[in-house]
Order: C-alpha cells, then sequence, then structure tokens
C-alpha cells in the first residue's frame, strides 16, 4: 500500500507554512496513479501521413508526431515518384533532354523546358541568336504556365479545406490555358515545345486573338475565385496566421517563390537577373508583410493578374512579327522537322516531308543525322536560373563536347521549398498541416526528379 503526503488546507492569514500539519493519506495505489497521470499527459503518437497525395500532385509522405492534435514534429520523406530523369539525359541527345525535363514539374513544364534550352544555348555561344519572335513565344508560354500553375496551388488549397468549390472554379479557369497550349505544341502538357534555339513551331494564324479570348475567361474565373475566397471569413480564419515563416528562416532554409514575397522580400529574378528580354516587359512584383498561408495564396493571386499584363504585351509584339523565324539559322543546330498541328496532336508537316523525302537527297540525309545523333556542344559547364512559378529554378549541365550531356541536375524549387515544412508546421494542429503543405504547393515529379 502507498502514501502520499499532502498539507491540509488551512484557512486564515498570518500562518507559519511550517506550522501546518501534514496528513498522511492511504489505502490508494497513489504513486501508480500519478505516474500514469504524467505518462498520459506527455504521451505522442506517431502517424504517417501517407504515402498518399494531399494537395502535393503527387506522392509524399509526412511523419507527424502528435501530442493530441498538436504537432511536435514533421518529417518529410520523399523518394515514391523517382523517375531518374536527370541521369537518363545522359544517354539521350542535346534535343531530346526537352522531352525528358518537361515532365519533372508537370503542373509548369515551359520552365524547365525554357531554363534547359537557356543553359544548352549558352554553351552552344548562341544566345544573342535566337531569333526575337522564339523568345517571345517563350515567355507568353512561361507566363500563361504561371497563371495555370497558380491555379492548381490555389484550387488545391481550397480543395483540401472541404471548398471543392474553389478547386472546380480553378480547374476551369486552368482548362482555357490548356486549351492555348493544346493549339500552340499539340499537346495539353508534357510539350517538348522549347527547343535549342527556338522552338519546335510557329504558334499559327489566328493563335493571339485565341488567346485574348480564353485569357478573358480565364480572368473571369480567376475574379470569381478571389469573390468566393478573398472576404471569406471562414477562408480567412482558416489560413490567416497559420504556418507562418519569418522572412530570414525562409532564407535560410532555401525558400523562393510566392513564400518569400509574401514574406516583403521582392526576390523574381525576372525583375534581378532578367533573361529573354523581361527587362523589356512592364510588369510589378506583388509582396506582402506576413508569410501565412493566406498571404502566399493572395500573392499568387496578385501574380497571375501580373502575368496577364506580360502575356498581353507578348501578344502585341508577335502580332507585330507575324511570319519572323522561330528557329536559330544555323543549320547545323536548327531542328530540322517542320511541325503541324492537327486534331491527333503534333506531327511532322507532309509537306516537309514530301520534299525531303523526294527532292532533296542532302536533306534527307542531314535530318536523318541530326534527328538520330544530334549536334556536338563544346566542353565546359553552365548554371542557369529562371523564376519558376514555385520559386527559382537552376539548371547546371556539363557538357564533355559530345552530342549528349555528360551530366544533367535541376535545382528544383519544390524540392528547395520543402524544406520548410517542419518548421512551418511544428507547434500548429493537425488540420493545419495539409493547408501549410498546400501552401508550399510542392509537385513531386520535380521534387524526386
Amino acid at each position: 500500500m502507498s502514501t502520499q503526503t499532502f498539507h491540509a488546507p488551512i484557512s486564515g492569514a498570518g500562518i507559519n507554512i511550517d506550522e501546518i500539519p501534514e496528513v498522511m493519506a492511504a489505502g490508494g495505489d497513489w504513486d501508480d496513479i500519478l505516474n500514469e497521470v504524467k505518462k498520459i499527459s506527455t504521451e505522442r503518437i506517431v502517424v504517417n501521413l501517407g504515402p498518399t497525395h494531399p494537395a502535393t500532385h503527387g506522392v509524399l509522405r509526412l511523419i507527424v508526431e502528435l501530442e493530441g492534435e498538436t504537432v511536435h514534429e514533421v518529417r518529410v520523406d520523399t523518394g515514391y515518384l523517382h523517375t531518374g530523369i536527370e541521369k537518363t539525359m545522359e544517354y539521350r541527345t542535346w534535343t531530346q533532354g526537352t522531352t525528358l525535363c518537361t515532365r519533372m514539374d508537370y503542373v509548369a513544364p515551359f520552365f524547365q523546358e525554357v531554363a534547359y534550352c537557356l543553359g544548352v544555348e549558352k554553351l552552344l555561344g548562341i544566345t544573342d541568336l535566337v531569333p526575337e519572335r522564339a523568345t517571345i513565344i517563350r515567355v507568353l508560354m512561361m507566363e500563361l504556365c504561371r497563371i495555370a500553375s497558380h491555379l492548381v496551388a490555389i484550387g488545391s488549397t481550397g480543395n483540401e479545406m472541404g471548398a471543392t468549390t474553389f478547386m472546380t472554379t480553378a480547374f476551369r479557369g486552368r482548362e482555357h490555358i490548356l486549351r492555348i497550349f493544346e493549339r500552340v505544341t499539340g499537346l495539353r502538357m508534357n510539350h517538348a515545345y522549347i527547343r535549342p534555339g527556338g522552338v519546335a513551331q510557329d504558334i499559327g494564324e489566328g493563335t493571339t486573338d485565341y488567346i485574348r479570348e480564353r485569357l478573358r475567361m480565364t480572368r473571369d474565373d480567376i475574379g470569381e475565385l478571389e469573390d468566393l475566397g478573398k472576404q471569406n471569413p471562414i477562408f480567412k480564419k482558416r489560413l490567416c496566421d497559420v504556418a507562418v515563416m519569418p522572412l530570414s528562416a525562409l532564407m535560410a532554409l532555401g525558400h523562393t517563390g510566392p513564400g518569400v514575397r509574401a514574406a516583403g522580400l521582392p526576390l523574381d529574378l525576372r525583375k534581378t537577373d532578367p533573361y529573354c528580354g523581361y527587362e523589356t516587359y512592364e510588369f510589378d512584383v506583388p509582396v506582402r508583410d506576413k508569410s501565412d498561408v493566406y498571404n502566399r495564396t493572395m500573392v499568387r493571386f496578385e501574380e497571375c493578374y501580373q502575368s496577364m499584363r506580360i502575356v498581353d504585351q507578348c501578344l502585341d509584339r508577335l502580332d507585330a512579327c507575324e511570319g519572323e523565324p522561330v528557329m536559330v539559322a544555323d543549320p547545323t543546330i536548327a531542328w530540322p522537322a517542320q511541325l503541324s498541328v492537327a486534331t491527333d496532336g503534333q506531327g511532322n508537316s507532309l509537306e516537309h516531308i514530301s520534299k525531303i523525302m523526294g527532292k532533296s537527297m542532302e536533306s534527307l540525309i542531314h535530318h536523318f543525322k541530326l534527328v538520330t545523333e544530334g549536334f556536338h556542344v563544346p566542353a565546359g559547364q553552365v548554371y542557369q536560373t529562371v523564376e519558376h512559378a514555385k520559386g527559382i529554378l537552376g539548371v547546371h549541365l556539363v557538357s564533355d563536347g559530345g552530342t549528349r550531356p555528360f551530366r544533367a541536375h535541376f535545382r528544383d524549387p519544390s524540392f528547395a521549398n520543402l524544406q520548410s515544412m517542419a518548421m512551418m508546421s511544428e507547434g500548429g494542429q493537425l488540420a493545419d498541416v495539409i493547408v501549410a503543405l498546400a501552401a508550399i504547393d510542392p509537385v513531386l515529379g520535380g521534387v524526386d526528379r
């Protein structure tokens, strides 16, 4: 039998604590009871959140240590979608590399294509030889891609909170952009449309007007999303002051993109280290004063409108330079096929095939060698960055002078941004973990590569 000592309660003022009598409680297993209470109050459980698909656009596993509903630790476990893209690129020609890298972040494929091709062009020394029309088309496709990516992020954030209308409205707006991509490239995603030296083909007659029409519909859908959530008290209560991160922590953990801009830092490579002529376009870099889920979402809304400003300028420039070339003039580098977009997707122009097969043996030989063997790239290495929808995307290319990359490695923003997941979530509620993850907006195809 155990005993426990208690001080008997005595009322009155001016009593010396040493004079208070002690009472011995007996008849119960007091030590066991107190130990059990202590154990219950500090007991933690470990929950496997996944491997599943919670607001991540791919398979991710979170190992969450909980005390009740409070998150004490989060560990991010990646690798479930590993495709070996970077290694495979070492066994394909430089042009074939675009077919592989476009499949990394499949929600925003054009950024990988452009970053990779800009790197290859630097190694070749032809950066200034790329036709202006091709560069404008690249900017056009990247900004449309930025809007489409942000719509997926915003829609997924709402859907993970149970607001299905958010997702359906966002995907409706994205659908208009995917139809633009399909008209230009023949595909809705995984395009391989950007090529070293330019683009695979021109955008086609009437496409600029088609884009203006579709973009107007997308703008209406974005406005509807803002009406649904921007001042919605439930939406704000669920997102405001959730997963707050100071700017110093974001920078220390390598976070870029809407997260740091929501914290007040206007870090945008289109302004600070321009490429593809971004310095000639008029647009602003949206910033906020606190990096929580609500402000990151609002930054994405504002960036959609800024991207539309850039797209409008691109369309005007494309109308002004209609008919100009879209591929570098050097025949030892320029992709020889002349593609056309038909109802069944993207294929070779029948007129071009007829010419090289029936009229010019030299053209046929050149076409065959360039497509199968590829072009030689001088030995060297290069690191090229672009402002991806999710942050800074970097590509490191190494050439040994052959027709294939010796090494290709990508700095994917989703992977870097996931490093802050633990700090965002710890100390919060379990229900906020998925909201924080949706605000990071990772795509696991880019994370695992």
